[in-house]
């Protein structure tokens, strides 16, 4: 094995020096005695052939059940993900596997990469970054690709997502004024009035409706769960003018969603409108609906949702103004509140009890 580091001394002095054969980097050994600037030389040639010795070792015990240990890379594992993941999913994948900041591991064999290169690769990606990287590494753990985790759990940084808001009545108006496109502004009133996702309505079809019973029912794409909301006559007004049988929106449905959401971004930049996307129309029905004190569990149908915990993540913004007791006890006499009466007082006569009316 050729040794990194050689020993030389210069003619003026007679000091020994130790170069490093990589980085080029000289180094006094504070000594002219060339025993001692031997043994200096062999200490710091060991403290690196150890470490690699090690690899060598654990390379050749891993090769014997796992043949592909000693050449897989970061990008075999990013392959290897995709090809277990199948519509969106995959897609998104396939997106985040183009990340720049991935290219600092992406040729890297696995079992030679150092913790401090993930963490660097962390510092020049973004949230995303982060997020894929996190379950690309517990990929590989779990294939048996890695022996150990090479950042713990505890210290991988924190994922610090931006924060979302509700779209805006008034910024909704703005949009659906400005926008020409019959379909697309259909569609943009339709998110606003029921709250889904833009995916579970663009995949809308006139036989999600059920006329007789106001009603609109559709499964949704991420969870499967049932989504039902009983409409009126403003949802009813957009209805009428969408398809009577087929896609409502067959324009929306043909595009990826990533297309829809461009579009959607490009319509607000041009009308100076940010911090929204589609998604959150989600939110501002989630917060329209607490804050009108709509019944928790009729949102929950309407969303799709499959537990409170959610839902309130939602609407954690809604401003709701709690109504004193006072004002619900002066509704009684508007007859809104029906009373409810004390028990008749009761007599006993020979023995048995007989209320009074």
């Amino acid at each position: 094995m050729k040794r990194r580091y050689i020993l030389y001394r210069r003619k003026r002095g007679g000091m020994f020096y130790i170069e490093d054969t990589e980085t080029r980097k000289q180094e006094s050994t504070g000594t002219r005695n060339r025993t001692e600037a031997t043994s200096l030389l062999n200490a710091r040639n060991e403290s690196v052939r150890q470490p690699h010795l090690n690899l060598q070792i654990a390379k050749a015990y891993l090769a014997g059940t796992d043949s592909g240990v000693a050449t897989r890379t970061w990008q075999d594992a990013l392959n290897a993900i995709i090809d277990t993941k199948s519509g969106s999913t995959k897609y998104r994948w396939q997106t985040a596997a183009k990340d720049k900041a991935l290219d600092l591991i992406r040729n890297l064999v696995i079992l030679e990469t150092q913790g401090d290169q993930l963490l660097a690769c962390l510092k020049a990606g973004t949230v995303s970054t982060n997020v894929h990287l996190r379950k690309l590494h517990n990929f590989c753990l779990s294939m048996n690709w890695l022996p150990w985790p090479l950042i713990p759990k505890r210290l991988w940084p924190e994922i610090k997502f931006q924060p979302k808001r509700a779209i805006t009545i008034e910024e909704h108006q703005l949009i659906i004024e400005r926008e020409k496109n019959p379909e697309r502004r259909s569609f943009y009133e339709m998110c606003w009035h029921l709250g889904g996702s833009q995916t579970d309505i663009a995949n809308l079809k006139a036989e999600d409706i059920d006329w007789p019973n106001q009603t609109i029912a559709y499964n949704r794409q991420k969870t499967g769960s049932l989504a039902m909301v009983h409409f009126g006559d403003e949802i009813a007004a957009v209805l009428r003018r969408l398809p009577a049988e087929g896609p409502l929106f067959p324009y929306m449905q043909s595009v990826r969603c990533g297309d829809r959401a461009t579009e959607f971004h490009q319509r607000c930049e041009g009308l100076g409108i940010k911090g929204v996307s589609l998604h959150s129309y989600r939110y501002a029905w989630a917060e329209r609906a607490k804050t009108c004190g709509y019944p928790e569990r009729f949102a929950q149908e309407a969303l799709g949702h499959n537990s409170k915990a959610i839902h309130r993540a939602y609407a954690r913004r809604a401003q709701v103004r709690l109504p004193s007791l006072e004002s619900y006890e002066k509704q009684n006499v508007e007859g809104r509140i029906i009373p409810l009466n004390p028990p008749a007082p009761k007599t006993e006569t020979n023995g048995h009890s007989i209320s009074v009316a």
